[in-house]
């Protein structure tokens, strides 16, 4: 086998290959700086809980439209939302804090999705709808995921400085900033997009995976805000390559193939990165160590 079969004539050869490389390259261009956020506000485990509740959502537009992807989006997104909306309002009226009151709804709400399939499908489409089939992607879910991605990019331009804001210094844009929560419910909203978007590809058990991941990753290899969205973008469309890649060669799961290959990139950048690397880290006190005098 030559480099050029390796690398390159899976999509070459292939038009569901590079139909999947493109969902791949959208999903890095509207994910990956949601991912960055997420993290910086240390909402990584909320993005996790977000991406279940679109489930009950995706089920019913599967139950009324069958495996159309704007049927199935527009009811993941709707569904996204008001457990968003919902988890807010309980901990804004009670003591109950918004993550845990967000682990309550989604917990309900994947049930709920499981459920719905479950009565009215089969197990393929239950596996269909929390796994995904990036490799079927046709071009209506490839408009929907490149819109999708399109906005995410214009909006977060238009709420970048807040946002920024928000992760340095909550206190301080509260003080100069009235409009600190239409900020907030602005972002869920764009990370519900965005798992809308994943969901279409990987699946609602695997839609965080290319946001956290290649955010997670960056972190070791940048420090300011800019340059931890490009890292992040590169990393997750350098996973959905070369998770494509092993699921072809190997004839792997692509949705798994590519969260792993995300956190593939996490193992090396927590071993080599240079903003907080382990190997960084040691070479660092080693050098100090040499410098102190005995």
């Amino acid at each position: 086998m030559t480099l050029y079969d390796a690398l390159i004539g899976p999509f070459a050869d292939y038009g569901f290959m590079r139909r999947a490389l493109v969902a791949c390259l959208a999903l890095a261009i509207g994910s990956g700086p949601v991912g960055v956020f997420l993290m910086l506000r240390r909402m990584s485990l909320m993005g996790d809980a977000m991406s279940h509740a679109v489930l009950p959502g995706a089920a019913v537009g599967f139950l009324i439209a069958g495996l159309s992807p704007w049927g199935m989006g527009l009811g993941g997104l709707v569904a996204g939302l008001l457990v968003a909306l919902a988890a807010g309002a309980v901990s804004r009226a009670t003591r109950l804090r918004e993550d845990a009151s967000l682990a309550g709804f989604y917990l309900a709400s994947l049930a709920l999705g499981v459920l719905l399939v479950s009565t009215r499908g089969n197990g393929r489409d239950l596996l269909h709808l929390l796994f995904g089939t990036i490799l079927a992607v046709n071009d209506a879910s490839l408009f929907l995921v490149g819109g999708i991605a399109s906005v995410s990019v214009v909006a977060l331009a238009a709420i970048y400085r807040p946002l920024v804001l928000e992760c340095c210094d909550p206190g301080f844009l509260r003080s100069v900033d009235g409009r600190g929560a239409l900020w907030h419910s602005a972002f869920l909203g764009l990370v519900v997009l965005n798992l809308v978007a994943g969901f279409q590809a990987l699946g609602t058990l695997m839609a965080v995976g290319l946001m956290m991941l290649p955010a997670t990753a960056a972190r070791f290899w940048a420090r300011q805000v800019g340059p931890l969205i490009a890292v992040a973008m590169a990393v997750a469309f350098a996973s959905g390559y070369l998770g494509l890649l092993a699921s072809y060669h190997f004839r792997l799961p692509s949705g798994p193939a590519i969260v792993l290959a995300a956190a593939g990139f996490l193992a090396v950048s927590i071993l080599f990165g240079r903003c907080g690397g382990l190997l960084h880290r040691f070479a660092a006190e080693l050098s100090l160590a040499r410098r102190e005098p005995s």
